[in-house]
């Protein structure tokens, strides 16, 4: 049995951060389909120990994310297990979404559209983080497939409404997410949607 300890909405293009406790569990569910979550979590009682796209990617010997992968520190010390996944597949290598990056895929006229580095920088703050603490990120639901020539796509979502990804914290870890904005590419379908984020917890023993 397990004891609810947070639900929420999180609205488009929108942030937002958490502390999970050790052992609790945080479910990013998908309302609308193909909606990329980008994520970032540290150490919560030493943010400088933070994930490392690099340290989880080489522990699995994989450069995607499901059921059983271990999100690690650059000193490979578990922070977040994936227990659950209805998706099947999260990339670890397509980044966030930001002004610069934009404006350099897409053009000079979406320089100004809000970005996931935004987000990450606002949320951020709310736990003393800067641009120094941002690192390559998680982008759950998001579909980023390598080709034969090395070259990355970020294409169509493997996503649909109500599917779901469920991390177990290995430790107490703060959660930065942020609920993709990004209107340029197919990886939101062209139209951002709300998730949901769950936090459980088991229930304790008498």
């Amino acid at each position: 049995m397990t004891t609810t300890v947070l639900d929420v909405e999180v609205p488009a293009r929108a942030p937002f951060s958490t502390v999970l406790r050790r052992s609790q569990e945080l479910s990013i569910i998908d309302l609308g389909g193909n909606q990329a979550v980008d994520f970032l979590c540290y150490d919560a009682a030493d943010t400088a120990k933070r994930y490392s796209a690099a340290a989880t990617v080489a522990a699995q010997h994989n450069i995607f994310l499901t059921t059983g992968s271990v999100l690690r520190t650059g000193e490979g010390t578990p922070l977040v297990t994936v227990v659950a996944d209805t998706c099947g597949r999260h990339d670890t290598l397509g980044g966030a979404c930001s002004k610069e990056s934009n404006s350099l895929r897409y053009g000079q006229h979406t320089r100004f559209q809000h970005a996931c580095a935004d987000n990450f920088l606002i949320e951020g703050s709310k736990w003393g983080l800067g641009k120094r603490d941002l690192v390559s990120n998680v982008n759950w639901y998001m579909n980023v497939p390598v080709e034969a020539d090395g070259t990355l796509g970020i294409v169509d979502g493997l996503s649909a409404p109500g599917l779901e990804v469920r991390l177990r914290a290995e430790t107490d870890v703060l959660v930065l997410v942020s609920n993709c904005p990004q209107i340029n590419n197919p990886c939101n379908g062209f139209d951002p949607t709300p998730v949901r984020m769950v936090v459980t917890e088991p229930e304790r023993a008498a």
